[in-house]
């Protein structure tokens, strides 16, 4: 027997996480800085068989994510997104309460990486104030690329303040030469067992030429010193990016699905 809780206590909440912490980093993640919004399914004996985050990110783990359908959908959610199996169970009952998705994401890769790769070489760095003014653009660019949404152009102000809460809280890393951004990649999840990495992106004018392997390869060797697993998750359609953490070591631990409205 199970039933839906309207509010899973921190240490449901935790175990859970604790089963699949790669999978649910994000989740352990919003739960731990007190910023996540729940729904869960218990079992008999207080475990919980599924969870549910409800807030710009609707994020279902677990078996029987079906129920959660009227909550996600009272999130008004600019994205679905997890376990490619919870997220089609979820959307099965709710498509029927969401706007048609302007993009549906199957497939994607979870990439992990446990072990450090060799050194890049490079002068990664943890972003700092005084780049926000030059980081701003990177990161929009990142977005643009990976969502088709220009941040700047929707919500600048927004996007600007989201930019700098990720420098301050000491979730974003760059590599500069001369002034210029060459390799960027930010922090979305950060729990005692996993980091997941978002929008790692190397400058246009460079790609191809090795730098955003080299960055990452830095990125992972600092981020490994203190946490047991770097991992992110990519479009199943972008080669290069895909040939990139082949490249480094990484390997797929599991299949997300996002929709995007």
């Amino acid at each position: 027997m199970t039933r839906v809780l309207a509010v899973p206590r921190i240490e449901q909440v935790l175990s859970f996480c604790a089963e699949e912490p790669v999978e649910r980093v994000f989740l352990e993640d919003v739960a731990r800085r007190g910023l996540g919004r729940f729904v869960a399914v218990e079992r008999a004996d207080g475990s919980l068989a599924a969870l549910c985050h409800t807030g710009a990110n609707v994020v279902p783990s677990g078996v029987g994510c079906a129920v959660f359908g009227p909550a996600a959908a009272r999130a008004r959610a600019r994205m679905i997104l997890g376990d490619e199996r919870a997220v089609g169970e979820l959307w099965e009952t709710a498509r029927d309460l969401f706007p048609a998705p302007r993009d549906d994401r199957p497939g994607q890769p979870l990439y992990v990486l446990h072990e450090a790769p060799e050194p890049g070489e490079t002068r990664l760095r943890a972003a700092v104030a005084g780049d926000l003014p030059k980081l701003v653009p990177a990161c929009a660019a990142a977005y643009l690329e990976e969502l088709g949404i220009d941040p700047l152009a929707r919500d600048p102000e927004s996007f600007r303040w989201r930019t700098q809460v990720q420098i301050e809280e000491g979730r974003s890393w760059l590599w500069e030469e001369e002034g210029r951004i060459l390799f960027k990649a930010e922090a979305s999840a950060w729990t005692p067992s996993a980091v997941q990495l978002q929008q790692v992106w190397a400058d246009v004018d460079v790609r191809g030429k090795g730098y955003a392997r080299r960055g990452l390869q830095d990125l992972c060797r600092l981020l490994l010193r203190d946490t047991p697993a770097v991992c992110l998750f990519v479009r199943p359609e972008n080669d290069r990016a895909i040939r990139l953490y082949d490249a480094i070591g990484m390997r797929r631990e599991g299949v997300l699905r996002s929709l995007v409205f």
